[in-house]
């Protein structure tokens, strides 16, 4: 009975090593394509979306500009429309 019980425990050891096994080289493949992703998001960032940003500014600039001038449109038209015959 002694002997089966060892022998059990030996079987779950043996069997959660082959589970830690397979998970750490599970995630030393993630880890790999973790870093291949990053590699290509840094490469997009510096070769694509870094020369956009002087556009994007001044892009933002112009919807800032127009976004101002907005609640003085709304007043304008609120009093045009209340002139307004019914």
């Amino acid at each position: 009975m002694v002997a089966l019980s060892v022998l059990l425990a030996v079987v779950v050891v043996a069997v959660l090593a082959v589970a830690l096994i397979e998970v750490r080289r599970g995630l030393r493949n993630i880890s790999e394509g973790l870093s291949t992703l990053a590699g290509a998001l840094e490469t997009v960032e510096s070769e694509h979306l870094r020369p956009l940003e002087p556009a994007v500014k001044a892009i933002n600039a112009q919807f800032e500009t127009i976004l101002s001038a907005l609640p003085g449109i709304a007043r304008k038209a609120a009093v045009v429309a209340e002139r307004r015959p019914r």
